[in-house]
C-alpha cells in the first residue's frame, strides 16, 4: 500500500455549568498520507447549537509542516447554504474562489512574500495538525506564526469562506501521558496564544493535545473563557 489513512470522530462536549459534559456537536475526519509526502484531511464537521453549522472540507498539506496546498470548504449555517470556497497556495501568491449567501461571488488574489504556514478551516482535528509547525527541537517553548489564513474569523467558522489573514502564538507545553475515550496515548501539549487583536473578537484560552508521533492526530483540546468547549477523540482507526 502506497498510502496511509487514519480515520477518527471527535466528540464536541460543553463545560459551562448547566450543559456540563452535554454533547454539542460531532466531527468525522480522515487523514490520508499520499506517495508524494502529501497528507490531505477530509472533515466533516456538525455543531447543534443554534444557529447549527455543517462543514465539509477537504484539504491538502505537506506532511512534515502541515503548509497548505489547496482546499475546499462547503457551509450549511441553520439549515441553509452559507457558501463554499477553493483556496490554492504557492509560494508568492494565495488565490480563493468562492461564493457565499451574503456577498455572491468572490475573487481574492493575494501576494505573499512568504509562504503561508497553515490554512485554518476550522475542523478540530485541524488544530492538532497545525502544531507541525512548531519545531520541536527547541524544546518547550513559544513561535509565533506570522501568516496564517483563516477561511472564516468567526469562532464557529459559520461565515464565508473568503480568506482572512492573521497572526498569533503556538506554545510547546510539554509531553505527557493522557487517556481519552479512543483510548491511551503518549501526548504532546499544545497551546494557542497571542490572539489579542488578531479577531473581530479575542479567542480565549486554547490547549491542544495530539499523538507524540509524526501524525500529530488530535486526542483532546479544550477552549476556556466564555466559550467553554470540549473535544475528544471517541473513535480511532489506522490503516497502512
Amino acid at each position: 500500500m502506497a498510502y496511509r489513512t487514519i480515520r477518527g470522530k471527535i466528540l464536541y462536549t460543553s463545560k459551562k455549568p448547566e450543559r456540563l459534559d452535554q454533547e454539542r456537536g460531532r466531527e468525522y475526519f480522515s487523514i490520508t498520507r499520499q506517495a508524494d509526502a502529501t497528507d490531505v484531511m477530509h472533515a466533516h464537521c456538525e455543531i447543534d447549537d443554534a444557529p447549527m453549522v455543517v462543514r465539509d472540507v477537504v484539504a491538502a498539506m505537506d506532511h512534515v509542516t502541515a503548509a497548505p496546498i489547496d482546499c475546499h470548504v462547503r457551509l450549511t449555517v441553520g439549515d441553509k447554504f452559507e457558501g463554499s470556497g477553493w483556496f490554492r497556495f504557492s509560494a508568492g501568491q494565495v488565490e480563493a474562489e468562492t461564493y457565499n449567501r451574503r456577498d455572491g461571488r468572490i475573487r481574492q488574489c493575494i501576494d505573499i512574500d512568504k509562504p503561508v504556514q497553515w490554512m485554518q478551516c476550522h475542523p478540530i482535528v485541524g488544530d492538532a495538525l497545525l502544531m507541525k509547525a512548531y519545531d520541536l527541537s527547541a524544546g518547550p517553548g513559544k513561535r509565533f506564526l506570522d501568516n496564517v489564513m483563516l477561511s472564516s474569523p468567526d469562532h464557529r467558522g459559520a461565515t464565508g469562506p473568503m480568506l482572512f489573514q492573521l497572526g498569533f502564538g503556538i506554545r510547546y507545553v510539554g509531553d505527557e501521558r493522557i487517556t481519552v475515550q479512543a483510548g491511551e496515548f503518549e501526548a504532546r501539549h499544545f497551546q494557542v496564544v497571542d490572539t489579542a487583536g488578531q479577531l473581530p473578537e479575542e479567542h480565549p484560552p486554547y490547549d491542544v493535545w495530539c499523538t507524540a508521533d509524526e501524525d500529530y492526530i488530535l486526542l483532546r483540546a479544550g477552549v476556556g473563557g466564555y466559550m467553554q468547549t470540549h473535544y475528544e477523540l471517541v473513535e480511532l482507526d489506522i490503516q497502512g
